[in-house]
């Protein structure tokens, strides 16, 4: 299983970590953030649908074809887990080193967004004042770890958690046995 969680989780985090790259890199030089945030957390969800298949796989390949619940559930968790791992290191670098001002290019758009939408100038006031606030907090690394775990692992544990419910299987079939 540990092989299984291994190979899985490196792989998908490696997707996860290209895609993310393009899709910044995208973005930040064409300074069109528009759509980006759909495209990604679709790209995710297609992404981390891989753990329906490894957890599958070990199930029918190396597990007699039964596996439980929390079997399941914690091989997908784990697979998500080292996957967003990789992600968060990818980014760690990648904001660092390449776009340590993608705050400043990302902000304006947002701010421009929601005064297309028609917040009010009080709401815009408010919004400002909250980027500011989250531009100071990106500051320290830690924080930007940890939102950039929630950016990804929910996403992940919900794909597990629906992969364990729909490949748990405690007993086998009869009409599948074998005589």
């Amino acid at each position: 299983m540990k092989k299984n969680i291994l190979i899985f989780g490196l792989i998908m985090g490696a997707v996860l970590s290209a895609n993310m790259v393009y899709t910044v890199n995208l973005c930040y030089h064409s300074g069109d953030f528009k759509g980006n945030d759909i495209l990604g957390y679709a790209a995710m969800i297609v992404i981390f649908s891989f753990i329906f298949i490894a957890v599958r796989n070990y199930r029918n390949k190396f597990n007699g074809g039964l596996i439980g619940f929390g079997s399941a559930f914690k091989m997908g968790a784990l697979i998500a887990f080292i996957a967003a791992t990789c992600y968060v290191l990818t980014w760690l670098f990648y904001y660092y080193l390449f776009v340590p001002d993608f705050l400043d290019k990302y902000i304006p758009y947002v701010l421009q967004n929601a005064a297309e939408k028609g917040a009010s100038a009080s709401e815009v006031a408010k919004q400002t004042a909250d980027m500011d606030k989250f531009k100071e907090m990106y500051k320290n690394p830690l924080f930007v770890i940890l939102v950039t775990y929630a950016e990804v692992l929910p996403v992940g544990l919900i794909v597990a958690l629906l992969s364990a419910l729909i490949l748990k299987k405690k007993t086998k079939d009869p009409e599948m046995a074998v005589p």
